[in-house]
């Protein structure tokens, strides 16, 4: 049996990758998994830099709980909009999210209404809020994206570099074969590969590296919200980078959403902090 999934570069073959597993009659999708324990992460993270900070963990905890759902819900809103054809055939697909289709973006939007909420409630700055669950939001966003490798999606066009991925023809959806991408089959011991760029583990990488960069300046940091917003601008020119790579970017009049609204973000970012830190400088003098 040929391998489901190869990295020639690296000379890593994965021999049989399955999507999910049964386990007493039911079907769980590792997507799913991946997910949960993506959420679990980002809680964990979360409650402990808010113990650090001197503040109460509990509160996070009952904030994050309604908060996931809310992003969850604001995540797959956000795919279902910009992807309705996928949709439009069959509307209750929306509810089945064990196939994918959750676009962080929309996750995020949800998470800051419900910021704005906690912090009207708690009396907690909303910047010292989303301070706090920056590092284990990015935290969970690097363990999410290995559900698009599960489920051989969210990669890009073809490439022959270090980390080319070759993923067996039969097992890639519709959906991720754009006919205006650079796309190219390769044949291995008979079997049909498509080869592209992973970009689920660039972003995943990048997301990390985000991570640590967040858990180091944090002590740095001159105003509440500012890691949150260095947040934003480092995960919003990766994923513009990245996104730029990928065969199913989400499209409006052309344009590659992800990819703008990351820029945008990028340049909110750093146009914000320098704001913010020269009005901060100018009252110290």
């Amino acid at each position: 049996m040929q391998p489901d999934i190869r990295f020639p570069g690296l000379g890593i073959e994965i021999q049989h990758l399955s999507k999910g597993f049964d386990i007493f009659g039911f079907h769980i999708a590792w997507y799913g998994v991946l997910i949960a324990v993506a959420m679990f992460t980002g809680v964990m993270i979360t409650g402990r830099l808010a113990r650090k900070t001197g503040q109460k963990p509990e509160a996070y905890y009952d904030f994050l709980l309604g908060a996931i759902i809310v992003a969850v819900i604001g995540a797959r809103l956000y795919y279902v909009l910009f992807s309705w054809s996928e949709f439009s055939d069959n509307p209750l697909r929306i509810f089945n999210l064990r196939t994918g289709g959750l676009a962080i973006y929309g996750g995020i939007i949800g998470g800051v209404l419900m910021a704005i909420r906690f912090s009207k409630k708690s009396g907690i700055s909303f910047g010292r809020i989303v301070d706090t669950c920056a590092p284990g939001i990015i935290a969970g966003q690097a363990i999410g994206r290995w559900g698009n490798f599960i489920n051989r999606e969210a990669f890009g066009g073809y490439t022959d570099n270090l980390f080319a991925m070759q993923i067996k023809y039969t097992d890639v959806t519709q959906g991720n074969l754009n006919p205006g991408a650079s796309l190219q089959t390769v044949i291995h011991e008979g079997v049909q590969y498509l080869q592209v760029h992973p970009t689920f583990l660039y972003e995943s990488i990048w997301n990390v590296f985000i991570l640590v960069l967040l858990l180091v300046l944090r002590k740095r940091m001159k105003f509440d919200g500012e890691l949150f917003c260095l947040y934003l601008g480092g995960y919003g020119i990766g994923r513009f980078i990245i996104e730029g790579l990928r065969t199913d970017q989400l499209r409006i009049f052309g344009v590659a959403v992800s990819q703008a609204l990351g820029l945008m973000l990028f340049i909110f970012a750093v146009v914000y902090i320098f704001i913010r830190r020269r009005r901060a400088a100018s009252e110290t003098l």
